[in-house]
């Protein structure tokens, strides 16, 4: 049965050809009309579209045996379901003045779940201290829901609640961090950062360059066009090529012709700080300046006109120019005697330093830091204020004062002790670990090394 349409093709095909000897051989007898020559092309022609149209329909037939398939049999391979996975990822991104459970009801917890997650976070890790342009990630799956918080560069805060359930299950993940180290380096031309961008260091690396040699340059008033840097540092980024940090290893700046370096070294005891080629603590008592990247509007003076009073009077201070709520920073270790209005300092504050002998204050705040009060004890470096022109002032600055016993001096021209050097049992370990790194800020050259 299956061979019966090639079998009818072939009977078809020996019509065809008869009809054609047939047609032949009737062409030699005489007297039989036939059709004028000119016919011919046509004739074949049509003869040849009757011959496609067989052999066509011959296939087709062919072609539908040999393809027959059982109804019940495709008919089946349609019901079977296609496997697939439900996944919904949901994110929020943290704003100023966010709470977490405001947050996570972006995310669509209810206020009964936010507090939930809240508590079971805690153990690890409070949500209280989210930061502003974090985010918040969501996941849903058949197996849970799992929320997801960077708390930092390195860690990872991880709740997960398995379906119909309302615990959640709380832990810190560390995060997989990829570590290359770079070299930069620049000539000033116009701002520091500006030039240091142009060499590559994003701003963080930059201020780091900055509170390295803080005790010993006076950004605010020392850089000029024509000094230079070179920084040695080491990048994180994670494996999807985000940069989550970087921590310099060995610097250099030069100064008005004067060059300062630094590398960092880790003591015996575990703590880490930046010490000179010769291991003398970069640390001093006090910072150079307590506001960065301003100008000095007006210098220490016992002769100078107010500007708003109009007459001379002493002037036992310096004043910073800086924009509106730029960070002012506590210069050293102290206790916050005074804080508060102060008549024509405005919003004031006055440290004594942990020797006793030597007060700082500093002025015309806009506003405090959050949680300082009178009586706290303040580090070196911390916020303490932001700049403003409360009291009297014509325009945006910081007014700092020095005093010693009690007695104002010139902040400019004090020197300060370094901190104690690397000892003398570690020096041999000091010079053997930074040796590298001080070799490699001799080259003069700038590249960069991928690790």
């Amino acid at each position: 049965m299956p061979n019966a349409p090639r079998h009818d093709f072939s009977g078809r095909l020996s019509e065809l050809l008869a009809r054609f000897n047939m047609k032949t051989k009737l062409k030699n007898i005489p007297g039989l009309p036939l059709p004028s020559p000119r016919w011919y092309p046509l004739l074949g022609a049509m003869a040849g579209f009757l011959f496609i149209l067989l052999f066509i329909g011959g296939a087709g037939q062919n072609a539908r045996a040999r393809m027959s398939i059982p109804h019940d049999e495709w008919l089946n391979a349609e019901l079977h379901p296609a496997v697939t996975t439900t996944r919904r990822i949901r994110r929020a991104t943290l704003r100023n003045g966010d709470h977490a459970v405001a947050a996570l009801q972006r995310l669509g917890f209810s206020i009964n779940d936010a507090h939930r997650m809240i508590t079971a976070a805690n153990a690890s890790y409070h949500l209280k201290n989210i930061r502003a342009g974090h985010i918040f990630k969501r996941i849903d799956t058949p197996e849970g829901t799992d929320f997801y918080y960077n708390i930092d560069a390195d860690q990872l805060l991880h709740l997960h609640r398995n379906p119909d359930q309302n615990d959640w299950h709380a832990n810190v993940d560390k995060l997989p961090v990829n570590v290359r180290q770079r070299i930069a380096s620049g000539v000033i031309s116009g701002s520091l950062f500006g030039s240091a961008e142009r060499a590559g260091l994003d701003q963080r690396t930059t201020m780091n360059l900055v509170n390295i040699f803080a005790w010993d340059i006076d950004f605010a008033r020392d850089i000029r066009s024509g000094d230079s840097f070179k920084v040695i540092y080491e990048e994180r980024f994670d494996d999807a090529g985000r940069i989550l940090g970087s921590t310099i290893l060995a610097a250099r700046f030069v100064n008005q012709g004067r060059t300062y370096q630094a590398v960092r070294y880790q003591l015996t005891d575990g703590r880490v700080d930046y010490f000179t080629p010769t291991g003398k603590s970069l640390r001093k008592a006090y910072l150079k300046a307590p506001v960065k990247f301003s100008r000095i509007s007006s210098r220490f003076t016992l002769h100078r006109k107010h500007p708003i009073l109009g007459y001379t009077r002493a002037h036992r201070g310096v004043d910073y120019a800086a924009p509106m709520g730029t960070p002012i920073h506590a210069i050293g270790d102290g206790h916050i005697i005074f804080k508060g209005w102060r008549g024509g300092y405005g919003r004031f504050i006055l440290i004594r330093h942990t020797n006793r002998l030597h007060e700082t204050a500093y002025g015309h705040m806009s506003r405090y830091a959050r949680g300082i009060r009178r009586g706290q004890f303040v580090k070196q470096g911390q916020i303490i204020g932001y700049v403003g022109m409360s009291g009297l002032a014509t325009g945006p600055h910081l007014h700092f004062e020095f005093r010693v016993r009690g007695r104002a001096v010139n902040p400019l021209t004090i020197k300060h002790p370094p901190a104690r050097p690397i000892a003398r049992a570690e020096r041999d370990r000091f010079m053997q670990q930074t040796a590298p790194l001080l070799s490699q800020l001799k080259q003069p050259q700038t590249e960069i090394i991928w690790g």
